[in-house]
């Protein structure tokens, strides 16, 4: 089982994740990965790179992303056993406008009015 908390300030260099909640034009962004049948949010393995992942996962050029919360998480998430109490940051972003997306690991993104 999981457990998620989260924080008003933790010490920068122990921020591993990020998650990225998107909107454009009112609708939530999501991604749907490749090899996965299910909808994520656009996120990463390092805070520093939260704009890169935005584009790489959803195409996202032009956007304000503004820092909502930290959180952690100890237990298993579902892919990883994590023995040791992982950080992150949530970001919000509001999309203006999408280019053409990379060809990495997401097949296509979706909007939806309602989560």
């Amino acid at each position: 089982m999981v457990q998620v908390k989260f924080h008003d300030k933790v010490n920068d260099n122990l921020l591993k994740f990020s998650v990225i909640f998107s909107k454009s034009d009112g609708n939530w962004v999501f991604c749907k990965r490749k090899n996965r049948d299910t909808y994520e949010c656009p996120g990463g393995r390092i805070i520093t790179t939260a704009k890169r992942e935005l584009f790489e996962e959803t195409g996202a050029i032009e956007y304000n992303l503004n820092p909502i919360c930290i959180y952690s998480i100890l237990g298993y998430d579902g892919v990883h056993p994590n023995t040791q109490e992982t950080y992150g940051m949530v970001f919000y972003a509001n999309i203006e406008t999408f280019g053409e997306m990379p060809d990495f690991e997401m097949e296509k993104i979706e909007l939806f009015y309602e989560i």
